[in-house]
């Protein structure tokens, strides 16, 4: 089975989309269509938290991702988190992700908070949980986004 890698980024920019945008490139997944599923991690997936993305295949195509993403136009702040955890014979896991206009540690608590409440509706034997946060401030005239992505293999053609 593949590799789901977990990247994280935060810039800000004169502009929400922008501000997104070069997110994404501290991230280094700007160049490909991100396509958003909600979370449950496969059977024998690896789960690597890498913080800037490889070369994922040619740009413009499309790669899988769980994403935590918040942005907010400044003074304030923007946290996201994104938090995992897997079933200790590897079978599968369980993503869950926190993102608001708020502190890294309110988005890590919610994450741990929903990562239990769904191992509590699963029957698997869950290890412990890795959780990864990206925060940053948010100047006054400009637009912050911070992101958390689980990287879901290499691209794929769109067409």
């Amino acid at each position: 089975m593949g590799t789901i890698r977990v990247v994280w980024g935060s810039a800000s920019a004169p502009t929400k989309m922008a501000s997104y945008d070069a997110a994404l490139a501290d991230a280094g997944v700007e160049n490909y269509n991100l396509v958003a599923v909600s979370s449950v991690i496969p059977a024998d997936t690896a789960v690597e938290a890498v913080g800037t993305a490889p070369d994922l295949g040619p740009v413009g195509e499309r790669v899988t991702v769980v994403e935590a993403r918040a942005t907010a136009a400044g003074p304030g702040r923007v946290s996201a988190a994104l938090g995992w955890s897997q079933s200790e014979d590897g079978g599968p896991g369980l993503f869950y992700e926190a993102a608001d206009e708020t502190d890294s540690e309110d988005v890590e608590r919610r994450v741990r908070e929903g990562l239990a409440a769904g191992q509590e509706l699963r029957e698997w034997p869950f290890g412990d949980p890795q959780v990864r946060v990206e925060s940053a401030p948010a100047e006054t005239g400009t637009y912050t986004t911070a992101l958390v992505l689980a990287v879901y293999g290499e691209s794929e053609p769109l067409l």
